[in-house]
């Protein structure tokens, strides 16, 4: 079944490949909007069902969690993918070894959430356990080797299957554990059921499309080939994790897990449209992408476009809902995450720098310059966690918003400042100050 429109369609029929990459990219397009709408509506019902205090919890054990979800996934989707189009006689081998990589480091990761968790709260029998049962999901990241194999073959709409139907079930399973006032501990065990659901059903569904599992090697020498291409991408994961988790966690440990639960309320509704960014950038990355390879004048215009683009919709974003945010959060979340709304306002602005950073990174990207991003990602986690330490003890969770907030401008400055300056300062002014008629 294709989700490309007809006359869509009959506009791109000689062209078969465009066919399949407008068709895939639908697929996603949905996929992210299922999930942030039915994830918002759920969450936001569980938030008021747990309250600020277990919703708190919830959060800072996915954020806990999620510190080392880099680890176990080791930065290999590009690569695997990008190494299976390139040759595809040899994708049983990079496949096996990936998966045996990524089931390594899934396990390792398990291992270090459990000790960092038992050091960090001893005494909080209950945050070790769903740290634990949330950690556990690491234990399948080998699983996502399939998604790989689909992406390289675009065909993500056998992945947006299993994942939105098995994420639609639990929704469902959700809104009943609500009914049946169950415990946090509950919420827990079906995110991790969630999971593992989906693992075994894309397992399903990759032997049915996919390559023969059964014929999957591994290799030490293809491993080191591997791990030697996926370490910058490792190492940004990790930066960029830290960057977006550290907040949540040093709330939980410096305030209490009510804060968090509140942050965590604001940063929903805050991030809820970044989905849009990746989507825009993608449809014009190709021309940009051409431009510069042809070294054609029209590539500033262009990038002053981008800039605009980019600038003025997380604007437009933020000047909604700093205005509408006590009026949101009270709807959606209720009394309870009243504080929230404060909390919103400052958060919300931190979207520019995203959607701007976003940009920059297509930019260093083209120039063969992706280590200066690498840098920017370090010294914005570096300061997070200094802006953090010293503003959360004075401001709490309006702190934590003011840290990530100064953090990102900092980061993007200090990126700013290592690579030609002047010519991103210049498409940034043209974009936002002067209105070139096209």
């Amino acid at each position: 079944m294709s989700i490309v429109p007809a006359f869509v369609r009959r506009r791109i029929a000689h062209r078969p490949n465009l066919v399949k990459i407008v068709d895939n990219i639908g697929w996603l397009f949905i996929d992210k909007v299922l999930r942030m709408g039915v994830g918002l509506l759920v969450g936001v019902w569980v938030a008021r069902y747990l309250g600020p205090e277990q919703f708190g919890l919830l959060n800072f054990a996915l954020a806990f969690t999620g510190l080392f979800g880099a680890i176990a996934s080791l930065g290999l989707q590009g690569i695997v993918v990008r190494d299976i189009l390139r040759d595809a006689g040899s994708e049983r081998l990079t496949l096996g070894t990936a998966a045996m990589l990524q089931l390594a480091g899934g396990l390792l990761s398990f291992l270090l959430i459990l000790g960092a968790i038992a050091y960090l709260r001893p005494d909080d029998a209950l945050s070790r356990t769903i740290v634990a049962i949330l950690g556990a999901m690491m234990l399948l990241k080998a699983s996502e080797i399939m998604v790989y194999w689909f992406e390289s073959q675009v065909l993500s709409k056998y992945t947006v299957w299993v994942q939105n139907s098995v994420f639609l079930f639990f929704a469902i399973v959700k809104v009943g554990l609500i009914l049946f006032e169950a415990s946090l501990s509950a919420f827990v065990w079906a995110m991790l059921a969630e999971a593992a659901v989906v693992a075994v059903i894309l397992l399903l569904v990759f032997t049915l499309r996919g390559p023969n599992i059964t014929q999957f090697q591994a290799s030490l020498g293809r491993a080191k080939t591997l791990l030697n291409d996926s370490w910058p991408l490792l190492l940004s994961e990790i930066a960029i994790v830290f960057y977006m988790k550290i907040d949540q966690i040093m709330l939980g440990q410096m305030v209490g897990n009510e804060a968090v639960g509140i942050y965590s309320a604001a940063t929903r509704i805050s991030e809820i449209w970044y989905f849009i960014i990746p989507i825009v950038l993608t449809s014009v990355f190709p021309t940009l992408a051409k431009l510069h390879s042809n070294k054609s004048p029209e590539l500033s215009r262009r990038w002053v476009h981008a800039y605009r683009l980019m600038f003025w919709l997380s604007v437009s974003v933020a000047l909604t809902l700093t205005f509408a945010a006590k009026f949101i959060v009270g709807f959606l979340f209720g009394e309870a995450y009243s504080a929230a709304s404060t909390v919103l306002t400052i958060h919300v602005w931190a979207g520019i720098n995203v959607a701007i950073g976003s940009v920059w990174s297509k930019w260093l990207l083209l120039e063969n310059k992706l280590i200066i991003g690498l840098y920017g990602q370090l010294a914005g986690a570096i300061i997070n966690v200094g802006l953090n330490i010293l503003l959360i003890p004075e401001f709490g969770v309006t702190g934590a918003a003011l840290a990530t907030l100064g953090s990102y401008w900092i980061s993007n400055i200090f990126v700013l400042s290592l690579y030609k300056p002047t010519e991103t300062l210049k498409y940034i002014f043209s974009a936002i100050v002067i209105q070139k008629k096209n």
